[in-house]
């Protein structure tokens, strides 16, 4: 599952700057942090408390090495997020690799925001270009419209797909980062000048930019789409994997380091390729980094026909990257103490519901009092986190729950309904909670009416991809939840370290 070798310092950088997460909390007077996705409860001793304290309020990371491990440790939890200031990286260490097929308009203005100048990049600081033609039917229109922004042509003879195609330009590509840019990107002016200062953290093997739509939606279809992309992964900064609050970016727009990057992308992945390369340099422990503070235009496909198609290709994408990352693909992550508070619910009887969700909540109070040092069972700190963790988690479990429904197992919940009136409800309102909750979210200009339609639309095209994906590789894995208790691990904390706790999804 590795790409290259692993990065040699897997501590964070003297000099960097930390922000805190929106999410995250300081606790016990600033001997507990609390944060990251999933969530982690770690307890700081005082100089690590006195470090974070510091870094809050703007101090560098110092060069001590117990200081640089704590301050990794906080940015791999999603705690905090590097405040990375410009480096030795520019323009000129950067080639992008752009893909193309039989989209010559695309292509041409996707060159064009490129040649774009602004201040940070002048014409003669700007990357080169790499255009890898993936067997166009008319290669010589490719090569005409990269001819006038002087742009390097690769033309491959069989179609490969596009993880075949940026292999190709990455062979190519002599210089330490490669953006791979697809050919519907519209790049404008300083797109790297948020993204190339991650690159002074040595562990830092790729960089994604948020990604938003090239023009405002005029049709209902191209106005959901604008609010609620499957390649906008929304405005918090994040660390990338699976189980993060931004669990993969898409290869649309991708900066990699090309020490991380191996051999590049798997060529049999036609879909989901781009999630596959993202989990591999994860695994193989280098850190991906989504920063919305940069923005890729994209053209969207807003035409219901393309675009459903679409869903499903990402549907059927779900099978193949289930077995290659076991357990990163599944419809619902969800403690055992959860589930059995929902299936409850939805027998009817809220009683055992809450008793169960009670019973969680004591149990992680238990834990969590070790954590931060507080005698049991007086343990107040312990206590409102637990209610927090476990109660609001298995409140906040419905809609997830109700993501699961519609984006997966509909073909067995519509039935179900039909079969037992007493479902009917419940799953109705389970199914309608999701959307109505993104568009209060998201305010987008569309009424919600035509925002839930649209968005089960979305579901039920993803869906049939995945049934589809199942049956032609013979699994049900991307079908199934995953169940989990909350665990805490208590490792002895160190000079300027942390005592680490991780609490699970709920």
């Amino acid at each position: 599952m590795t790409l290259s070798d692993r990065p040699a310092d897997e501590l964070a950088p003297a000099g960097l700057r930390l922000r805190p997460d929106p999410g995250s909390r300081l606790l016990a007077g600033g001997a507990v942090s609390v944060g990251g996705s999933p969530v982690r409860v770690l307890r700081l001793t005082p100089a690590g408390a006195r470090h974070v304290a510091g870094w809050w309020s703007g101090t560098p990371v110092p060069a001590s090495t117990q200081a640089r491990a704590l301050a990794r440790r906080l940015l791999d939890t999603g705690i905090a997020h590097p405040r990375p200031d410009a480096g030795r990286w520019g323009p000129d260490d950067v080639t992008v690799v752009i893909p193309v097929r039989d989209r010559q308009a695309e292509l041409a203005r996707c060159l064009a925001g490129l040649s774009g100048k602004a201040p940070a990049q002048m014409p003669d600081r700007m990357p080169r270009v790499i255009v890898v033609d993936d067997c166009s039917a008319d290669p010589a229109a490719i090569a005409r419209v990269a001819a006038g922004s002087e742009a390097r042509v690769l033309r491959r003879p069989v179609n490969g797909g596009p993880g075949a195609a940026r292999n190709t330009g990455l062979a190519a590509a002599d210089t330490p980062l490669v953006a791979f840019l697809d050919s519907d990107c519209v790049p404008g002016p300083g797109w790297l000048d948020a993204l190339l200062p991650h690159f002074t953290d040595p562990a830092v093997g790729a960089v994604a930019p948020r990604i938003a739509p090239d023009e405002p939606g005029r049709t209902w279809l191209a106005r959901y789409e604008g609010a609620s992309s499957t390649l906008d992964m929304g405005a918090r900064a994040s660390i990338v994997r699976p189980g993060s609050r931004v669990p993969y970016v898409p290869g649309a727009a991708l900066v990699v380091r090309r020490a991380a990057a191996g051999t590049g992308f798997t060529e049999a992945m036609r879909v989901g390729e781009d999630v596959d390369f993202v989990w591999r340099l994860a695994a193989s422990g280098w850190r991906v980094r989504y920063e919305p503070a940069a923005v890729m235009r994209h053209q969207h496909r807003v035409r219901l026909r393309g675009w459903f198609a679409r869903r499903k290709d990402y549907g059927t994408s779900a099978a193949l990257l289930e077995q290659r990352h076991p357990g990163a693909v599944r419809p619902l992550y969800i403690s055992a103490w959860t589930a059995l508070a929902w299936l409850a619910a939805a027998a009817g009887r809220p009683a055992p519901g809450a008793a169960c969700t009670g019973a969680a909540i004591a149990l992680l109070a238990r834990r969590l009092a070790r954590v931060t040092g507080e005698e049991w069972p007086g343990a107040r700190t312990a206590w409102g986190l637990a209610a927090r963790l476990a109660g609001g988690g298995t409140l906040a479990a419905g809609r997830p729950l109700g993501s699961a429904i519609s984006r997966t197992w509909w073909p067995v919940a519509l039935p179900s309904a039909l079969a037992v009136p007493r479902l009917r409800v419940p799953l109705a309102a389970l199914v309608l909670a999701p959307p109505l909750l993104d568009w209060l979210d998201r305010r987008p200009p569309l009424d919600p009416a035509r925002y839930v339609a649209a968005r089960l639309l979305d579901d039920i095209g993803y869906s049939l991809g995945v049934w589809q994906g199942c049956l032609e590789h013979r699994t049900i894995r991307p079908l199934l939840p995953r169940l989990g208790g909350r665990h805490l691990d208590s490792p002895r904390a160190k000079s300027a370290g942390a005592m680490t706790s991780s609490g699970d999804r709920s």
